[in-house]
């Protein structure tokens, strides 16, 4: 008799959720830059379109495959509200990085952890202590260095990418509402759902008909945003967010090499100070929710 073949052994979550967080970093990434070209061909509201009409599509067989646990909900008025308002976040995040430095933009993008913890102690009545808060402040000084108002630097559009953020982070808090009972499938399905015609219309307003090589900018925009959306979403069911979140920033290094590669673009040092304050702030509150989370746990038991 023949001996049986040694098995791998899975890799522990902690690395698994890693390695999803990076991956879905990486997704992002690039989805950015498939974003900058598709501005170049078509309007920003239709960028945003086929971004969640191939997002759709790449998503369905996943889904929709034998096997996969049926995708109901009993909350399809609170997703509608939450696609509404995350498409305004999108076309304000779409137009930041088809008109801003890629490096800014993003960096920017990153200041969402710090409206989420507003929200959530306005709109959850979550408890948010002085420490946090402290971090909140930071942060909220490294947008002011990156934006810089009132000096020769200043850009009134990277005030889109601030809403962007603030829009986002509302969305942040309804996804956590969402998913106290639906599963995280059924908040991404729903979601591009009604994502697809509502950003068909604005889209409509300024039509125009791709061409050539813009087709494959859209149809990577699409599939770049649904794989880094799917890879979340698993990497944060498996660890914690305090361990996850320095590998999100992996993005911004990618975005700002390729901005530079293919588009000609410099880091100012004011981006790299700002973005330094932001993404340490961003740090410091995962890692303090972390640490209240799981004195909530303790305690509870």
């Amino acid at each position: 008799m023949s001996a049986a073949l040694p098995t791998e052994a899975p890799a522990p979550a902690p690395l698994r959720a890693a390695l999803l967080m990076f991956g879905s970093a990486m997704a992002f990434g690039l989805m950015a830059i498939a974003i900058r070209y598709s501005t170049r061909y078509v309007p920003t509201q239709e960028v945003a379109f086929f971004r969640n009409s191939f997002g759709l599509l790449a998503l369905l067989p996943m889904l929709l495959r034998p096997g996969h646990a049926p995708l109901r909900t009993q909350q399809l008025p609170r997703y509608l509200l939450r696609s509404a308002i995350g498409l305004a976040s999108m076309l304000c995040g779409f137009w930041a990085l088809g008109h801003l430095p890629l490096s800014q933009a993003i960096s920017l993008s990153y200041s969402t952890p710090l409206f989420v913890t507003i929200a959530a102690a306005l709109w959850l009545g979550e408890m948010v202590r002085v420490r946090r808060w402290a971090a909140v402040i930071a942060g909220f000084i490294g947008v002011l260095v990156i934006v810089r108002p009132g000096s020769h630097g200043f850009q009134a559009g990277s005030l889109i990418a601030v809403m962007a953020a603030m829009l986002s982070a509302l969305v942040s808090i309804q996804i956590k509402q969402l998913t106290r009972v639906d599963s995280p499938d059924t908040v991404v399905f729903y979601t591009y759902v009604f994502w697809v015609p509502l950003s068909l219309l604005p889209a409509l307003f300024v039509w125009v008909w791709p061409s050539g090589i813009a087709w494959a900018y859209l149809l990577a925009t699409g599939i770049m945003g649904t794989i880094g959306q799917l890879l979340w979403t698993r990497a944060l069911r498996l660890g914690e967010v305090s361990a996850l979140t320095p590998i999100s920033f992996t993005q911004l290094p990618l975005v700002v090499v390729l901005g530079w590669l293919l588009f000609d673009e410099t880091l100012d040092r004011w981006t790299i100070l700002g973005a330094a304050i932001i993404l340490a702030s961003n740090a410091y509150i995962a890692h303090r929710e972390a640490v209240v989370a799981r004195r909530a746990a303790r305690a509870a038991r």
